[in-house]
């Protein structure tokens, strides 16, 4: 028991004794001196009694190098797209309604079909339209054969004016020379204002008739669109997304016949937030990924300057060919558009970690084995690592055991290769 307690105070002294009189030293070995080093700071100093050599010597022999995985990464120039998360939309959508009434006369049109431009969807019965539009046709025809009539009253009109002034000229003349009365005069002047008068007439008769030729076209006008109407007619190719209404179903104006919708070309939308609005240009490729895999390369077709303000984002629009219809509406996708390249190291997530101010970035190693931390930003989440910005073109990166080192730290390596 005398000998346990005597190796005890020894060590208890030696301890008291490197906290006080080496306290530099101490503090370079937890800094990351190595023993060789501190044995050079304590050979400066006062001489160290046996009970101290011997506790260095223990140290010495303590002693470790942490050992860490780290891989040789080098810098590569990658296309630092914009990712947006968004959802595939019809080219074009549209609600096929009724602008009269009437009842479906044609058997209808099964959803998923594929119809063409200008197919009829729904028809309908055309009731008393075609005597509507014979009528109004024939009130034309009578309005038109009453133009020579009235045009031969006008000429006739005019040439009665024509004589009475020859006439009325000629008994003013002779009325100077005391060759003719005034009644002669006067019954001359009153020939010219009735012949004006008939002229007049005439003319507002004319005027009817064109009138009437006119209201009589736009009767025709309006029975042909009226019959035009009651054939409902797809205004683009595409596929009904509802069946068209049913035979013998009352229509009336403002009733739905049927819904198409356009995927070809198929839109992708995202909504960027402010951030990224200014690296989103239009007329940029763009790769759109739905969710069973498949890519689609597309480009930017619209880009909102109005945030929605709920959400304070912006609208983008991507547009892809997709002929053989095998993209659906509302499927869920991820957009990538592109934008200017930057350098960036493709690395595991495991090497991620904070430093004592909670900024994330990785922990290096540098040529005399020392370690050394770096901010990073996060530039692309992949399945075969994270794509980070703001370390050196080339650089030893740890990625097993950065947690347990510093900045400063002398560490053994063990290198590891990556597959990309």
């Amino acid at each position: 028991m005398r000998i346990i307690s005597l190796v005890t105070a020894i060590a208890v002294v030696s301890i008291l004794y490197v906290l006080v009189f080496e306290r530099d030293v101490l503090k370079g070995f937890s800094s990351g001196k190595n023993i060789e080093e501190l044995a050079g700071d304590l050979g400066d100093g006062p001489e160290l009694n046996t009970e101290a050599s011997v506790a260095l010597s223990k140290i010495k022999k303590s002693e470790k190098t942490i050992t860490v995985v780290v891989v040789k990464s080098t810098a590569k120039t990658i296309d630092s797209a914009v990712i947006l998360r968004g959802e595939t939309a019809a080219a074009r959508s549209v609600e096929v309604r009724s602008e009269t009434s009437g009842q479906v006369v044609n058997e209808p049109l099964r959803k998923g079909k594929t119809i063409s431009q200008g197919q009829i969807l729904c028809s309908l019965d055309p009731g008393t339209r075609q005597a509507s539009l014979a009528d109004a046709v024939a009130g034309l025809a009578e309005a038109r054969a009453r133009v020579p009539e009235t045009r031969a009253k006008l000429d006739e009109a005019k040439a009665r004016l024509t004589e009475a002034k020859i006439n009325f000229n000629a008994a003013t003349k002779l009325s100077e020379g005391g060759y003719a009365s005034e009644t002669r005069v006067a019954s001359a002047k009153a020939a010219v204002r009735a012949a004006e008068a008939g002229i007049a007439s005439a003319t507002a008769g004319f005027d009817t008739t064109r009138s009437k030729i006119q209201s009589a076209e736009a009767s025709v006008a309006i029975a042909k669109k009226e019959i035009d109407r009651i054939s409902l007619k797809a205004p683009f190719a595409g596929i009904l997304e509802t069946d068209t209404a049913e035979l013998g179903t009352l229509l009336q104006p403002g009733a739905l016949c049927a819904k198409i919708i356009q995927l070809n070309p198929i839109k992708f939308v995202g909504f960027a937030p402010e951030t990224e609005l200014n690296r989103i240009v239009k007329g940029s490729a763009a790769t759109a990924k739905i969710i069973n895999g498949k890519e689609i390369q597309g480009k930017v077709t619209f880009i909102s300057r109005s945030a929605d303000q709920t959400t304070r984002t912006f609208r983008v629009e991507i547009e892809a060919d997709n002929a053989d219809l095998l993209i659906s509406k509302g499927q869920t996708s991820e957009i990538l558009i592109a934008s200017d390249g930057t350098q960036a190291h493709l690395l595991p997530q495991s090497a991620l970690t904070l430093n004592d101010d909670g900024a994330l970035g990785v922990r290096t190693v540098d040529e005399t084995s020392k370690v050394a931390f770096f901010k990073t930003d996060i530039i692309r989440d992949t399945v075969k690592g994270v794509w980070l910005k703001g370390l050196p073109e080339e650089t030893n990166v740890i990625i097993i055991g950065q947690e347990y080192v510093t900045d400063g730290v002398k560490v053994q390596q063990v290198f590891q290769e990556v597959k990309n």
